[in-house]
């Protein structure tokens, strides 16, 4: 289903620094972005939006009573069409830690990165326009 507005992306970062960075670089890529300081909040957030969320870019570690693989499984199960990025410069996942559809990036990650991982993994008609330029 093609979008007929701007796709949203939902980022999970505990550290504004990074979140800052992280959708800088979303939004570069064509998304509007949804910030969240935790996988609760971005919960919330989902259950009204899913519908024109496109993707969740998530830390590992961060506060609340989830973290960032347990929040993939539940965005899996109940959003299954969101595509799932999990970021972390200090937990890698191990089997069984993320849903099979999410894919795992290594922080510090630049734009470049970014862009060609998502270009990668999301369908053509997910893409906003700018990510497809994009590499």
């Amino acid at each position: 289903m093609p979008f007929s507005t701007v796709p949203y992306a939902v980022v999970v970062e505990d550290d504004p620094i990074i979140s800052m960075e992280t959708t800088y670089i979303l939004e570069e890529a064509g998304f509007r972005v949804y910030e969240s300081f935790d996988g609760d909040e971005a919960i919330v957030h989902l259950a009204e939006h899913w519908e024109s969320t496109v993707l969740l870019f998530s830390d590992v570690d961060m506060p609340g009573t989830i973290n960032g693989f347990a929040l993939a499984r539940h965005v899996a199960e109940h959003w299954p069409l969101i595509e799932i990025v999990i970021a972390s410069g200090h937990i890698s996942p191990e089997a069984g830690d993320m849903p099979e559809k999410a894919t795992f990036i290594t922080k510090p990650f630049n734009q470049r990165m970014v862009h060609e991982h998502l270009n990668q993994i999301l369908p053509d008609d997910r893409k906003p326009e700018p990510l497809k330029k994009a590499v």
